[in-house]
């Protein structure tokens, strides 16, 4: 594996840091604490028309209270981070972190303007595996990635945070020139494909049996339902998209995204031996190489936690670690 340089890390961390701060410094009514169960969001108030909206600022954390205490300085200095930010990306590319393409970069800007990873969504599948060169610190294997990205948001938090999109991602879509694709429930769209690109968007949802289209509220759309995806988007972190001046997003836990990939190798539809099986072993195999080095603490809890769900969770890890012997070495004494 090739380390990127301190340089390279040191601008990632900035510039993660920076994103976060101009996702505060937009925001203009006073901030207002919520509890909900045994959890607390920040919202801040806005008149939409005659009415009063209320916009999601994040779970109340420490790191979130110590950004809202400086909104004032946020707002004064939003230029100079813009500045900022810019040279960063730039420093980025110089150092040979691999930027996202043109394509998805226009499409995750575009959501995230709209609010999408605000309210939770999470990007997974290959996509998310690109980011994580900047939370890694380390060069991807790039060759022979699909071009395929799929947002998963968790179905429930349209409802706990009160919020929605704005505008709408069907509309945001429609800008960008995607298409909704049919599918067996024309009254919900949970797939955009965008003609001449190629591009392709999938929404997904966490299933807990049976796996059915649902509607997102919060985002104006509807998802394909999946098991074993409650897993992967536990606990997501934000990360830096590599377009323009940076585009703050969030992805699973590394750790998470590799044994869910274990996981979902062995039950793809079309075979445990099809090339798309085949390609998710390999992404398992290099976190899980990255992360018995750096993360081994963080690689055993996931690796535990998914042990210890189910014996159909057993099965599945263990069929995909048969085909990977390495692999099955590194995670032995995990469990």
């Amino acid at each position: 594996m090739i380390a990127l340089s301190s340089i390279a890390m040191s601008a990632y961390t900035d510039l993660v840091r920076i994103l976060k701060d101009d996702a505060v410094s937009g925001v203009k009514g006073k901030p207002t604490l919520k509890q909900y169960g045994d959890k607390a969001y920040w919202y801040a108030p806005r008149r939409v028309g005659s009415q009063i909206r209320f916009f999601y600022i994040g779970e109340d954390t420490d790191e979130t209270r110590a950004r809202i205490d400086r909104i004032e300085e946020l707002q004064a200095t939003a230029k100079e981070r813009q500045d900022e930010r810019s040279r960063l990306v730039r420093l980025l590319r110089a150092e040979g972190m691999t930027p996202t393409d043109r394509a998805t970069g226009s499409i995750l800007s575009a959501m995230s303007d709209a609010g999408t990873f605000r309210l939770g969504g999470t990007i997974v599948g290959t996509n998310a595996f690109r980011l994580y060169e900047g939370e890694l610190g380390i060069r991807l294997p790039l060759g022979g990635m699909a071009n395929t990205g799929d947002i998963a948001q968790f179905e429930k938090l349209s409802v706990a945070l009160e919020d929605q999109v704005d505008p709408g991602l069907a509309e945001t879509f429609s800008a960008l020139k995607f298409d909704p694709q049919p599918g067996l429930d024309p009254g919900r769209t949970w797939r955009w494909a965008q003609g001449g690109s190629g591009q392709l968007v999938e929404f997904l949802t966490p299933a807990f049996g049976e796996e059915t289209i649902r509607a997102l509220p919060a985002l104006g759309v509807s998802a394909q339902a999946l098991n074993y995806l409650n897993f992967l988007i536990a606990e997501p972190i934000h990360a830096a998209a590599i377009y323009r001046s940076g585009i703050l997003v969030q992805v699973p836990r590394p750790e998470r995204f590799a044994i869910h990939k274990l996981i979902i190798a062995d039950r793809r539809r079309d075979g445990a031996g099809s090339l798309k099986a085949s390609k998710d072993r390999e992404q398992a195999a290099f976190l899980i190489e990255a992360l018995a080095e750096d993360r081994p603490d963080d690689l055993r809890r996931a690796y535990v936690t998914a042990l210890e769900t189910g014996p159909r969770w057993r099965e599945r890890i263990g069929a995909s670690l048969k085909r990977m012997p390495e692999t099955a070495e590194r995670l032995k004494g995990m469990g």
